[in-house]
């Protein structure tokens, strides 16, 4: 089962979203306090399990409505996703892949993990 680790950084307050095995499948933009990073934490929670996934890296793809994940390639050609909520905001983001199929792997994992993840509160150092 996954986890929300909600962290300070110097600009403010993240999430990751880690896998079962600890490794980070996802995180969050820089929230200014807590309570918008746990609005954020919970926007995941609810749109992730139903967003449709929109592959912007083939020709012609078909525009999904929000909620939805995003995948497209960056500038060093590596495929990468986005979740978007309701309203069109990014709620999070992967990493970058090397192979499309690794960014959809993401994706499930996301998908799978968001829903019933439990939230942890790291303590600032």
């Amino acid at each position: 089962m996954g986890k929300f680790v909600i962290r300070e950084v110097k600009t403010g307050i993240k999430f990751d979203l880690k896998a079962g095995n600890g490794e980070v499948i996802a995180t969050s933009e820089v929230y200014n306090s807590m309570e918008s990073c746990k609005n954020g934490v919970a926007s995941v929670q609810k749109n992730a399990p139903v967003a449709a996934v929109e592959n912007q890296t083939v020709e012609g793809y078909a525009v999904e409505k929000h909620p939805k994940f995003e995948v497209y390639k960056d500038k060093a050609g590596e495929f990468r996703f986005r979740l978007k909520a309701t309203n069109g905001q990014i709620i999070a983001v992967g990493e970058g892949y090397k192979a499309l199929a690794g960014c959809m792997n993401g994706i499930e994992s996301v998908k799978k993990n968001a829903a019933d993840s439990t939230v942890v509160v790291e303590e600032s150092k």
